[in-house]
């Protein structure tokens, strides 16, 4: 698992933080310096950051967790979504409801709906209905697949958040903080790092930062879930072998 370089977190832009004004003072240790009114990150702490996330992330998936990615603005969506379905995780990039976790039973009977439109939407059952009635039926399906499309094949809470900007996402941060989930976020410098159990602190606002940070942790996800599938066929293995 390698871990990005200064330079490449440099080009990514992953060193610049918000202006003094707005700066969280509970960044101290991990700001360098000021520069012309902006807050400069210390990529050192940076790094720190993302390597142990990364080996907490790497575990986590080895140990079959789902770990949720959230990132809800604009300039995160699709990295995001994409990130997350590279490995199989759940993934929230629409907008974050309140209860999304805390009220988790009824987000599941707003998937199951969604589900079963689009289950009658593959075998024809909607065809023997009005247009209206299947234009309707359409419509629903799309909003709730905006919303919890991405949490569709989740029967559980996930074990682990990962999220992209923590005072954008300060709901999801709320609920899983009441229930114990183990949060995982990109802090910037007017971000509380406390509010997580692994703070990496770099710029949550450039698409490219965002990126390689995003890469990283996958990266370290992919190899918790091939130590995985490797355990599982060595035991198989052993099972198969006569005594």
């Amino acid at each position: 698992m390698q871990t990005p370089s200064h330079k490449e977190l440099l080009d990514a832009g992953c060193h610049f933080g918000h202006m003094k004004r707005k700066w969280n003072p509970k960044m101290s240790p991990y700001i360098f310096m000021e520069r012309k009114g902006i807050h400069v990150i210390d990529l050192n702490r940076t790094i720190e950051g993302l390597e142990n996330a990364g080996k907490a992330l790497r575990q986590m998936a080895k140990s079959g967790k789902k770990i949720m990615f959230v990132g809800t603005k604009k300039q995160a969506r699709e990295i995001i979504s994409e990130a997350a379905q590279s490995v199989g995780m759940p993934y929230v990039t629409d907008r974050w409801l309140g209860g999304m976790m805390t009220n988790f039973s009824t987000i599941r009977q707003s998937i199951r709906k969604m589900q079963k439109i689009q289950s009658m939407l593959n075998d024809g059952s909607l065809d023997n209905i009005t247009k209206k009635e299947r234009l309707t039926m359409t419509r629903t399906h799309t909003k709730l697949d905006r919303v919890f499309g991405g949490m569709a094949q989740l029967n559980r809470l996930p074990n682990a958040l990962l999220i992209l900007d923590i005072n954008h996402e300060h709901l999801a941060v709320a609920e899983a903080t009441r229930l114990g989930v183990k949060t995982i976020g990109i802090v910037d410098t007017n971000s509380d790092p406390n509010k997580v159990d692994f703070a990496i602190p770099a710029n949550d606002d450039a698409s490219k930062s965002i990126k390689i940070i995003a890469d990283y942790l996958v990266q370290a996800i992919r190899e918790g879930l091939d130590e995985r599938s490797q355990g599982k066929d060595e035991k198989a293995k052993t099972e198969e072998t006569p005594a």
